[in-house]
């Protein structure tokens, strides 16, 4: 029986086996500013030493304001992360770094991240930079320390499970649609615990940006880690970043990269097939990111969701919908363009696409926070940081922002807010805050139109 890709980084990084468990290698680590300090200081307690500091970077994400300006100062977690970052002599992307930026976001577009390799951190969308066909596990903080003292780490290794999406993207429909809709479909424990591989035609269609979307997103569907197979498009990204082996090391690098896909007769515990040829761009219209429909259609019943009234009921009141009511045309206050999910150049440029021309309807509020400092550079270069803020929208300093009020920025209590985070539980961006997951291009069009709106409406009309 053949190898999964997933099989394939496993064993090369396998180093023991014992109760069931894997000594696992563990090629980088990021650590974010939220544990930095208190992660080191145990370290510092027990006497114990990282093993490999240059294969370990801290990075400001959770706690970096948006807007400074506006914000009573730098807060405890960045200046205490700051302080130990120094003192265990650790690369860091501090506040201002060239290369500073959401972690998932910052560390592969750095070249840190390379396919077939393992990558940890605190953070629960660690799978990400699946996207490049490398392993992206999270763990919680006493995990950490142990893998910053010994560049390993025991875990169970998790049964397997493959999504092929099949068909070919429309126009105005792109990756968060498609995770969205994936979600929607199979339910928050698809892949409970799993590791899950991406594949087909709409893959393989997918730029590498696209794909950190789709991996990103897979952790909603309870995945333990995700990965897509690194090809031509992967290795044709890889080459413009700034970490990526260079000359005879990059040729032997990329022959090494081409065998990691899984082979023709592995096996995966579940193997589903979905069609994308004629899906919508997606929306949320409830309380989580399975709770989804088309934003031509509407507040589903209970039975239609597949929910017992209970739930259905605390959704549709926490968010005030009524069912069967028309997403498109719901009045909205606030739009985000931003988080891990979706802050990448691409995602800015879907949304420009909708915006060019455009100004942001008169009553919301519109933020847009690039995933890094590489990302606000490339963006400013091309012109779109002046193309958002002619529209009306507010451009903010590079991390995780509204995603879950990083920074301390949150919406105000009450409003309703398309967002093109991952998350949208009761109370994520802010108390009684109602959250639609979205596209950029989705989120775009509703800044634009002040309520939900497809967005193949306004790049039909160009």
């Amino acid at each position: 029986m053949g190898e999964s890709l997933f099989d394939k980084i496993w064993a090369r990084h396998s180093l023991a086996e014992e109760g069931g468990k894997t000594l696992l290698y563990i090629d980088r680590v990021v650590v974010d500013d939220v544990r930095a300090s208190q992660v080191l200081k145990n370290l510092d307690r027990r006497g114990l030493s990282i093993r490999r500091p240059d294969l370990a970077v801290v990075v400001m994400d959770h706690s970096v304001p948006s807007f400074p300006k506006l914000s009573a100062g730098s807060s405890a977690f960045i200046d205490a992360a700051r302080a130990a970052a120094r003192q265990h002599d650790l690369r860091l992307l501090d506040v201002g770094d060239a290369e500073q930026g959401i972690s998932h976001v910052a560390a592969p577009e750095t070249g840190f991240v390379l396919p077939g390799s393992t990558y940890l951190c605190v953070d629960s969308h660690a799978p990400t930079v699946g996207g490049l066909g490398a392993l992206g596990l999270a763990c919680g903080s006493s995990e950490l320390e142990h893998v910053l003292a010994t560049q390993a780490m025991w875990i169970r290794k998790p049964r397997q499970m493959r999504i092929n999406l099949d068909g070919a993207l429309g126009v105005g429909v792109c990756a968060k649609d498609v995770i969205l809709h994936v979600i929607g479909q199979l339910g928050l424990e698809a892949a409970r615990g799993m590791a899950l591989e991406f594949a087909g035609r709409v893959v393989a269609a997918m730029p590498v940006e696209a794909r950190f979307t789709l991996c990103n997103m897979a952790v909603e569907l309870g995945a333990r880690s995700c990965v897509i197979a690194p090809d031509e498009t992967t290795f044709a990204w890889l080459a413009q970043h700034r970490l990526a082996p260079q000359g005879d090391l990059w040729n032997r690098a990329q022959g090494d990269w081409q065998g990691m896909r899984s082979d023709l007769d592995a096996r995966f515990e579940a193997d589903l097939t979905i069609d994308c040829t004629a899906l919508a761009p997606q929306i949320t219209w409830g309380t989580s990111p399975a709770q989804v429909a088309a934003i031509s259609g509407h507040v589903p019943t209970a039975k239609e969701a597949g929910l017992d009234e209970t739930s259905w009921q605390r959704a549709v009141t926490y968010i005030d919908l009524a069912p069967g009511a028309a997403l498109a045309g719901t009045k909205i206050d606030r739009v985000f363009i931003g988080s891990c999910t979706n802050a990448r150049l691409s995602d800015l440029e879907s949304a420009a696409q909708v915006l060019a021309g455009r100004k942001v309807a008169d009553h919301v509020t519109a933020v847009v926070v690039p995933g890094s400092r590489t990302v606000a550079r490339l963006a400013q270069e091309r012109g779109l940081r002046d193309l958002f803020m002619r529209a009306g929208f507010l451009w903010g300093e590079p991390g995780c922002s509204m995603c879950a009020g990083g920074g301390g920025e949150k919406v105000a209590p009450g409003e309703r807010i398309v967002s093109t985070t991952n998350r949208n539980f009761e109370n994520r961006q802010g108390p009684g805050v109602r959250t639609h997951l979205a596209s950029p291009a989705s989120a775009a069009a509703a800044a634009v139109m002040g309520q939900i709106c497809d967005p193949r409406a306004l790049l039909a009309k160009g």
